[in-house]
C-alpha cells in the first residue's frame, strides 16, 4: 500500500494519481500485460484509490479502511482467496542474458 500510496503523490489530477496507483498496483503483482481478470481487479481497486488520494489531501472521512475492507471483501467472494495471497505468489526467474 505504501508503494501505491507513494506511487499517487505528486500527481497534478484525480485521474493522473489513479492511474498511477494503478501501474504501482500492477507492478507490484507482476501483471506485464492485461486480462479480464486483472482488468475487473483493477477497475474495483478504484475505489481504494480514490480513498488515499483524498485521505492524503487532509479529507478525514475519505473512509479508506472501509473502501479497503469492501475491496478485500469483493475479492474474496469474486475469486475465494484474500487479495494479499496475490502478493505471496512465487515470481518465476526470468534469465539473463549476456550479449
Amino acid at each position: 500500500m505504501q508503494a501505491i500510496a507513494d506511487a499517487m503523490a505528486g500527481a497534478e489530477s484525480e485521474d493522473i494519481a489513479v492511474a498511477c496507483a494503478f501501474a504501482a498496483l500492477r507492478a507490484s503483482l507482476g501483471w506485464n500485460a492485461d486480462s479480464e481478470t486483472r482488468s475487473e481487479v483493477i477497475s474495483h481497486f478504484a475505489p481504494v484509490a480514490l480513498a488515499m488520494l483524498r485521505d492524503s489531501s487532509g479529507n478525514q472521512s475519505a473512509g479508506i479502511h472501509a473502501a479497503l475492507a469492501d475491496f478485500e471483501q469483493w475479492f474474496s467472494k469474486a475469486r475465494g482467496a484474500s487479495f494479499w495471497s496475490l502478493f505471496e505468489q512465487q515470481m518465476p526467474d526470468t534469465p539473463v542474458v549476456d550479449f
